[in-house]
């Protein structure tokens, strides 16, 4: 059964930082080097986004509301995730997710349960 464990997550003021991380269970390591990582998003009554991605040599695009924010790494010899998060603002309240990346955007496996980012202003 694939898994990806999200962690990291809290309760922070505007302007702070927090550093996600995401851990691929043994049944994808195989793939995982070789595949495209992202991490997504899902705020309050709101669609689930993808927020930022990182593929096998680590180019990396970012949605517009994160871009200079944020920043994806992967640590390819422990089959880890990263998601730097600086200069946090409220709208980024949010379960944060991670997960193999498909034709771009799309989501490849079921989802974790995530870990939530809570930012008061």
């Amino acid at each position: 059964q694939v898994q990806l464990v999200e962690s990291g997550g809290g309760f922070v003021q505007a302007g702070g930082s927090l550093r996600l991380s995401c851990a691929a269970s043994k049944s994808i390591f195989s793939i995982f080097n070789a595949n495209v990582m992202g991490w997504y998003r899902r705020a309050p009554g709101k669609q689930r986004e993808l927020v930022a991605r990182i593929n096998s040599v680590s180019n990396t695009n970012y949605a517009d509301s994160v871009k200079g924010r944020f920043t994806i790494s992967r640590d390819n010899a422990n089959k880890k995730v990263y998601l730097q998060m600086n200069s946090l603002k409220p709208e980024d309240t949010a379960v944060y997710y991670c997960n193999v990346v498909m034709n771009w955007s799309n989501p490849r496996y079921g989802w974790g349960q995530g870990t939530q980012v809570t930012v008061s202003s």
